[in-house]
């Protein structure tokens, strides 16, 4: 993979992002352990993952709308949670 700097967000920005991506990686161990047997649990737990998903998306949508990040096909955005930077993620040729 290679990695290339494309941007910058502020350290809320930055607090905004590390809250959804921590929550999300919460959800998807509990996901692991849960059993459909609590169903009451269960529906809980997966509309969660959708909102938090959601909201994750959307938070990298607007983010590089507003600051105008570069993108190509097979890329994926990444910030480093220390410095703030975003760095566009590509697959090696």
């Amino acid at each position: 993979m290679a990695k290339k700097l494309v941007g910058q967000v502020t350290p809320a920005e930055r607090d905004e992002i590390q809250r959804l991506f921590e929550r999300r990686n919460g959800l998807n161990e509990l996901a692991k352990i849960l059993t459909a047997d609590n169903q009451e649990l269960y529906e809980r737990l997966v509309n969660d993952m959708g909102e938090t998903g959601t909201k994750f998306q959307q938070w990298w949508d607007t983010m590089s709308q507003q600051y105008g990040w570069e993108s190509v096909p097979d890329g994926s955005w990444e910030i480093d949670f220390n410095s703030c930077e975003i760095y566009l993620v590509t697959p090696e040729p």
